[in-house]
């Protein structure tokens, strides 16, 4: 076989030659998809796509947590772990991504982490099919004397509530529910790997330096129609009982807005998992390197003639793995990448506790159903951030922004993020009184002679505007239904005051729903000014080290990432969830999920985090812009040099530096 060689041009002309007679003498000819598969911006889109697929996972996932919390009895705190464990893999393997990024086919790379994030979404889904049909308690629990939990005395009725119902919950199947939820976000992790690095690094390699600002925004954009096609996703199956396919209609008995209420959360994963087969294939087929862009002369010399020292490449596994933590503690001495990456910790964190809990916190607040709180946070706040991480990228290409202007830019994005921020967190509802749950009442309960089993939930709101955990609660010993013989009125409710003694199936809802629309305006212009920082602070990192790192910072900052914000982020927004609790729910004598929470705690600690995080980020563009600022002003003071001794001191700058980076490397000197 004919090699070619960069000193032998007529072994370039001779295999040429015969590359050309093989396509002349087939009868289809390559010629098409080898120049599309050869093209940085047929790159672009496939990995868009792809992003967006394995993203969908992720919105999926976040849009689906408060369902999963309610069917199998999770608090936020452990659902919050849940989410977090797809960072733990991707924690581990993302330093590997440093070393091999210069050394294997990228693309390729990326189709296999896409079919592993295939298998993943097919085993978030198992449970489903593993576990036994969902039983709420309330209806079904107490149906043998069609008295739906009515007050009664004597313990036969206390005595109704747990044999068959532990029985399913301590089966093999209900047993295996979260161990297959906790390694389907591991192989999601995973597979995520590759994915977003090598995009990152691949594009940034052979596309052209002034398009590439606007591809990376394209890519963050896609990124953030992900999980917003998650979220839609999810308030649309969400609205299908979880057992749709295994229950016939006419024996769903409940609505959707009842507080019981489990939408098919599993079927958004098998969707999912589809897509992310169909976009994983094109991989296969990219080169492992491509023709840069062309762009201005100078500047596409300098790149390639960087790109070609490389220092990494001649390391092997060992010597690279002694060799990190010097190299990244040599990276993170770089004040701006330190800085930039810090504030992106801050605004990273703050994004993976309200992508996670968000929809169940206005589902709770306003009183929404699930699918509607998923539905606003995918048509509203995310697509607003995906318009401002757009014209973020855009404002860099068209005015052309250094780092100091776009650090500026950053910084003015959060500070007007704070200031919208602010009023989230006096608009909300007050908690509903709830009888012997809120306010917090040492008087005996009127229902005590009615022995209610205390895991009953089934409310109904009283006449009087008091709310009841169930008929027995409100010490109701008959009631009315419908054809279908479903409850519709409770009668001869002893506990609901007023003299009017009747009570109607399901919560008391909010009084302030009106303040949703306001809340949904400010969350929206939040998500939109805070999302003009992220084009900006990527191209800062990518320009503010040296190219033979470039692949190497890119790693320690997803590093950094998963470390500080994607893993503990969600675990301390569930954490303070949980803290708000004023009711949990129990079933077989152990704590399941939380059955109501005091709203202005839960309001004040959950965007009072949000309000800590975007400080932190406004910190650190702040102490960028006074880093970058005295850098000029150093500069500036120095005698100025002609373009042309400029140009030759950085080449061999560049040539001298990687030079002895590589010698330093092979050496474990550095």
């Amino acid at each position: 076989m004919l090699r070619y060689t960069l000193t032998d041009s007529k072994t370039s002309s001779l295999e040429m030659g015969a590359k050309d007679e093989f396509i002349n003498s087939s009868s289809i000819s390559p010629a098409r998809p080898r120049c599309l598969f050869n093209s940085i911006k047929f790159f672009v889109l496939c990995h868009s796509l792809l992003q967006l697929a394995q993203l969908l996972v992720s919105g999926c996932m976040k849009s689906s947590i408060s369902t999963i919390e309610r069917r199998y009895g999770l608090s936020s705190q452990r659902s919050g772990m849940l989410v977090s464990f797809n960072e733990v893999g991707n924690t581990v393997l993302i330093v590997f991504v440093s070393f091999f990024g210069s050394r294997v086919h990228r693309p390729r790379f990326i189709g296999g982490g896409a079919l592993l994030a295939c298998l993943a979404s097919l085993m978030i889904a198992a449970p489903h099919f593993l576990s036994e049909a969902y039983d709420y308690t309330g209806r079904r629990s107490f149906s043998s004397d069609n008295s739906s939990g009515l007050c009664q005395s004597g313990s036969s009725f206390a005595s109704l509530s747990s044999n068959r119902t532990c029985t399913k919950q301590h089966s093999v199947g209900h047993q295996m529910v979260y161990p297959l939820l906790v390694l389907g976000q591991l192989l999601l992790g995973i597979a995520a790997v590759p994915i977003q690095p090598f995009g990152i690094s691949y594009i940034d390699d052979f596309a052209s330096r002034k398009n590439s600002p606007l591809y990376l925004g394209i890519l963050l954009a896609m990124t953030s129609i992900g999980p917003a096609l998650g979220f839609i996703t999810t308030s649309f199956v969400l609205r299908y009982f979880v057992d749709f396919n295994r229950l016939p209609a006419d024996q769903i008995q409940l609505e959707s807005s009842d507080l019981r209420w489990v939408g098919a959360w599993w079927l958004g994963f098998l969707l999912t998992s589809a897509l992310l087969f169909l976009t994983a294939l094109p991989y296969f087929f990219f080169p492992r390197n491509m023709d840069k862009e062309v762009d201005d002369g100078a500047l596409q010399d300098a790149d390639s003639k960087q790109q070609q020292t490389d220092p990494f490449r001649e390391l092997t596994l060992p010597q690279f793995l002694k060799s990190f933590p010097r190299v990244a503690l040599r990276t993170l001495k770089n004040p701006v990448y330190l800085l930039v990456v810090l504030a992106q910790v801050n605004l990273a964190a703050l994004l993976s506790g309200l992508a996670t809990f968000m929809a169940k916190f206005i589902e709770k607040q306003f009183s929404m159903t699930v699918a509607l709180s998923t539905m606003m946070i995918g048509g509203i706040g995310i697509p607003l951030a995906v318009l401002g991480t757009v014209l973020g990228g855009a404002i860099m290409r068209r005015f052309q922004l250094s780092v100091l202007g776009a650090s500026k830019l950053c910084t003015g994005a959060i500070l007007l993020c704070m200031f919208s921020a602010m009023p989230l967190l006096f608009i909300g509802c007050s908690t509903q009184p709830v009888a012997g749950v809120f306010p917090n009442s040492s008087d005996s309960p009127c229902s005590s002679e009615c022995l209610c089993p205390s895991e009953a939930f089934n409310p109904v709101c009283g006449a009087d505007g008091v709310e009841f955990t169930s008929p027995c609660s409100a010490g109701c010993s008959s009631m009315e239904t419908d054809a279908k013989n479903n409850p519709t009125n409770y009668t001869d409710c002893r506990c609901v005051g007023g003299g009017l003694r009747f009570a109607l199936p399901g919560t008391c809802g909010s009084e302030c729903s009106h303040l949703l629309r306001p809340f949904m305006v400010l969350l929206g212009l939040t998500s939109f000014i805070a999302s003009f920082s992220q084009t900006p602070s990527y191209m800062m990192i990518l320009r503010t080290v040296p190219t033979e790192d470039k692949s190497f910072s890119v790693g320690v900052q997803y590093m950094l990432f998963r470390v500080l914000a994607f893993l503990p982020g969600p675990v301390l927004y569930g954490s303070v969830i949980d803290s708000t609790c004023i009711l949990w729910g129990q079933k077989c004598g152990r704590q399941t999920s939380c059955l109501y929470y005091n709203l202005d705690r839960f309001r004040q600690r959950f965007l009072g985090l949000q309000v800590v995080f975007v400080c932190g980020g406004l910190l650190c563009f702040l102490l960028t812009v006074v880093v970058l600022l005295r850098r000029t002003q150093s500069h500036t003071l120095q005698p100025a040099a002609s373009k042309e001794d400029c140009e030759l001191k950085r080449k061999q700058d560049v040539k001298e530096d990687s030079s002895v980076s590589k010698k330093q490397l092979l050496e474990g000197q550095i």
